[in-house]
């Protein structure tokens, strides 16, 4: 005998943004098999033979009937095996093998196995989190990622290892079904918001395994990665090979605050869309750091049939994206990185597929000055061969509208024997300065920008618009800002470049804990912007 149409809940997701789906189920009067609809994808439509095996597995039989599958709303694509559970705790409802009373209003998220038992899905944190986003209270997931999902606040995880343990969970909360002795081993509620749990380990032993102290003979370079963390200022780094340019870059993380509650909820949920297993919440910021090799798709992100995938750029996002030897990334992948550096977000649109991903990434590029790398530098007991035409050729694989985009761009030079040597006199291991200690300063500095910028959309340096920095009440006095009124007028400058000075200059004046940028702070925010 079989009940009419039952429904079961489930999450569907396109980037970040989820979907409620209805799986709706149904008996029909006609030979035994089992039908899903609704636009599923390979992996989904497959879930049958899953669903069917497993029933059985778990002494659970599905009508001898046809049963229906629909994935509503039709007309939404759905990609992977995680609607696997709800669809078949949907076709044992239908089947009148449990309860109804929580099917609809519990997310269910699960992989099924041929024996029955539960895997974790790709995703499964960042459907959580959207699952929570929709308004529902409750989630049953896979036991094996129960801890991953109890990352997620002010949801309730309620974990199955099995099919008959999910419906054993669905009988016992009705209340008029015996219990099959295959029960749900544990319930509860996610963390509370204050409390994210641990860092991520993988994060914490990179960070924790370099740090700014190492640098020698530096001072100014570190410096401007100060400015750039404090007002989360791209940069780029133009020197020969030995100058300490990736050295830099890969401590510029170490520097960084701990991402903020929310941050780290959405650094999780792009590692665990990228396929990531969690058993903690991001909390130090990523770094990201692709070959000069990595295709567009790879540093944007792609999408197709089976999903959307994160590029580069967003799984980045509140960490650092570092190119190195960027003149040898393809112009098209340099040039994709303009809308997102610029807007914040990276859009990915194809034919049945739109999805709106984060890209707030401090970007870090590394170049040499040539394809030789010895111009410029007279320490070096190789002169420079390339003519001036290849000299400008290789750098002008930049282009000025990305170039026009880096607030810092600093040029480093070859730290001298002398110099070494005297600095390995005083301190063989390092060079005084901590990352801890740079990152108390840079933690100061964001604290200032937060207070004058608490009543505006904006957080941090990098991210104010110039009509801002121009407007009535917060213009500079014209001496402040001469030196850079007059690059502008005779064309030194770009308005955004104009811009982009009074944001490092802004950052500086935070470093320094005066109210406002004056003619020293600009100067110096000049310099580090390569203008003369």
């Amino acid at each position: 005998m079989s009940r009419g149409v039952c429904r079961a809940a489930a999450v569907a997701l396109t980037g970040l943004a989820g979907t409620t789906v209805m799986v709706e189920a149904a008996v029909s009067r006609q030979l035994p098999g089992m039908a899903i609809i609704g636009l599923p994808d390979a992996a989904l439509a497959e879930a049958k033979q899953r669903v069917r095996t497993a029933a059985a597995q778990a002494g659970l039989p599905l009508s001898e009937r046809f049963v229906v599958v629909n994935l509503a709303p039709a007309a939404l694509p759905k990609q992977g095996s995680g609607f696997d559970l709800a669809i078949a705790l949907a076709a044992l409802a239908a089947s009148r093998q449990l309860p109804t009373a929580k099917l609809a209003d519990t997310a269910h998220i699960g992989e099924l196995g041929l024996d029955g038992g539960l895997r974790r899905p790709a995703g499964l944190l960042s459907t959580v989190i959207a699952a929570r986003d929709l308004g529902f209270a409750r989630v049953l997931v896979p036991s094996e990622a129960a801890t991953e999902a109890r990352l997620v606040p002010d949801i309730e995880v309620v974990e199955a290892a099995s099919l008959g343990a999910a419906v054993s969970w669905h009988r016992n909360e009705a209340g008029d079904w015996s219990d099959t002795g295959d029960s749900p081993t544990h319930q509860g509620r996610g963390a509370p918001s204050a409390a994210l749990g641990p860092p991520d380990a993988s994060a914490a032993a990179r960070t924790e395994t370099v740090d700014m102290s190492e640098i020698i003979g530096q001072e100014e370079a570190v410096e401007a990665m100060v400015v750039a963390a404090a007002g989360r200022h791209h940069i780029s780094l133009v020197g020969p090979p030995g100058s300490g340019k990736t050295l830099l870059a890969t401590r510029l993380a170490t520097i960084l605050p701990d991402l903020s509650p929310h941050e780290s909820l959405v650094a999780s949920s792009i590692a665990s869309l990228s396929g990531s297993s969690l058993h903690s919440l991001v909390r130090r910021p990523p770094f990201e750091s692709p070959h000069h090799t990595a295709s567009s798709a790879a540093i944007v992100g792609s999408g197709d049939a089976r999903g959307i995938r994160p590029g580069a750029i967003s799984r980045a996002s509140y960490g650092v994206l570092f190119m190195d030897e960027a003149p040898e990334f393809g112009r098209v992948v340099l040039d994709d990185l303009r809308e997102p550096l610029e807007a914040g977000t990276i859009t990915i649109s194809r034919a049945k597929l739109h999805a709106v991903l984060p890209a707030k990434l401090q970007l870090v590029l590394a170049a040499n000055p040539c394809p030789c790398g010895n111009a410029g530098a007279p320490e070096t007991a190789f002169a420079c061969t390339c003519s001036p035409n290849t000299r400008m050729r290789y750098l002008g694989r930049l282009s000025g509208p990305l170039n026009d985009r880096i607030d810092l761009r600093l040029n480093v030079r070859r730290v001298s024997s002398v110099l070494l040597t005297s600095a390995a006199a005083e301190n063989p291991v390092s060079s005084g300065v901590t990352s801890a200690q740079l990152r108390t300063r840079v933690e100061r500095a964001r604290e200032r920008a937060r207070v004058r910028l608490a009543d505006t959309p904006w957080n941090f340096n990098g991210e104010v618009p110039g009509d801002w920095l121009r407007s009535t009440t917060m213009r500079l006095p014209t001496a402040t800002t001469a030196a850079i009124d007059r690059a502008l007028a005779h064309g030194g400058l770009t308005l955004r470049g104009y811009d982009r000075i009074l944001r490092i200059a802004w950052s500086i004046a935070d470093l320094a804990e005066v109210p406002r940028p004056g003619r020293s702070e600009v100067a110096q925010a000049l310099t580090m912007r390569g203008v003369s």
